[in-house]
């Protein structure tokens, strides 16, 4: 199979889909890789890296597409990007549709594209791709907060995570119980905060406590918890999921205005709409902005800070699925894969995905494939 790896064109998305171990599996089975020059600069992987592999090193992004049978990238679609998909082609990326443009899933189902979301993508233990991801957000969002708790930060409240001997330790309220909220309950834990996580699913509060021995305070979600929680805190994590779909804003705007002068937001869910209603999408270079007193933190791309392990961790997690596309053809890995059949959100000009389908009101149809054995 023909794959192709272009570079991203979001602003500041420094990510790349394979790394060069990746590519060099791919090679091995057999299979053409396509690679923009410069692809991996953000990550520190250099054109030579991958052309050691055996990759064909192309100029522009044009070609990329053109000679590709299956494209794989990190960042949601752009516009331009979107026009330079070819038909039939099969798109690996996180997608985000839920909260994108009704043009751009329009435009895949004109094109036959069978695009496939990593955030969307089941295997036993969750969404195997899309951990990674919030294994990465969740321990940056602790970093986050305490260099925006710092005096040096304007607005900050000058506090410090851990506190000392006789003085406090600052409060982490973290909403949701999932591999973000995990992760950074348990980074903010290793720095002496105290750490509260709020959830609505017994059965992951029950998990926390266990795998924390109870250090840390759970609390069943409920409107009244919320706001507790949110007066209370010096930081305040967003790590609210619900798959395929727009985050719900669980934190309303008179719950911030409530809150301490100088606590932190850092929205994780913003890439999926955000679950704060202050929040709305910002960028690495400028990353927060201030609304009654509160600092608001809502990158929807973190994991681009740390850019080349990232890519290890999206290589790690997606080559397999790309390697059986390749190997066994589409048809045939997903009727082998109900988990990666889950990610398909557009398949021979239909949407195959309900949500997103009752979102834009199209037509939506079952995943039917057939074998091409």
């Amino acid at each position: 199979m023909r794959i192709g790896i272009p570079k991203e064109n979001i602003y500041e998305e420094k990510r790349v889909a394979l790394a060069p171990a990746g590519v060099d599996s791919l090679i091995r089975a057999g299979h053409t890789i396509y690679i923009q020059s410069g692809v991996g600069e953000g990550s520190n992987f250099s054109d030579e890296d991958y052309a050691q592999t055996g990759a064909i090193i192309v100029y522009n992004s044009e070609e990329v597409y053109r000679r590709s049978e299956l494209i794989a990238k990190v960042s949601p679609l752009s516009d331009e990007e979107t026009e330079l998909l070819q038909d039939n082609q099969i798109l690996f990326s996180f997608l985000h549709l839920a909260v994108g443009n009704k043009s751009t899933i329009e435009k895949l189902l004109k094109k036959n594209i069978t695009a496939i979301g990593y955030e969307l993508i089941e295997g036993q233990e969750g969404l195997p791709v899309l951990h990674s991801m919030s294994e990465i957000a969740g321990q940056l969002s602790i970093q986050i907060a305490e260099r925006y708790l710092e005096s040096y930060t304007k607005g900050g409240r000058g506090i410090l995570l851990g506190g000392i001997t006789g003085v406090a330790p600052a409060a982490v309220v973290i909403l949701g119980a999932g591999v973000v909220g995990t992760t950074a309950a348990r980074a903010a834990l290793g720095r002496g905060a105290q750490v509260i996580v709020i959830d609505n699913d017994l059965s992951r509060l029950r998990k926390i406590d266990s795998t924390f021995r109870q250090k840390i305070t759970t609390v069943m979600a409920n409107p009244y918890t919320i706001s507790r929680g949110v007066k209370f805190a010096d930081v305040l994590i967003g790590a609210v999921l619900i798959k395929g779909e727009k985050t719900p804003h669980l934190v309303t705007e008179d719950m911030v205005k409530k809150m301490k002068k100088g606590a932190v937001i850092i929205d994780v869910s913003i890439d999926q709409g955000g679950c704060i209603e202050t929040s709305h999408v910002t960028n690495i270079s400028d990353p927060v902005f201030y609304m009654y007193d509160v600092i608001h933190y809502c990158v929807p791309n973190m994991p681009a800070l740390v850019a080349k392990t990232a890519s290890y961790g999206l290589n790690n997690a997606s080559l397999g699925y790309i390697q059986n596309i390749a190997d066994n053809g589409l048809a045939n890995a997903l009727l082998g894969d109900p988990g990666l059949s889950k990610g398909v959100c557009s398949y021979q000009g239909y949407c195959s995905n309900e949500a997103i389908a009752n979102i834009f009101n199209l037509e939506f149809r079952k995943l039917r494939v057939f074998s091409t054995n």
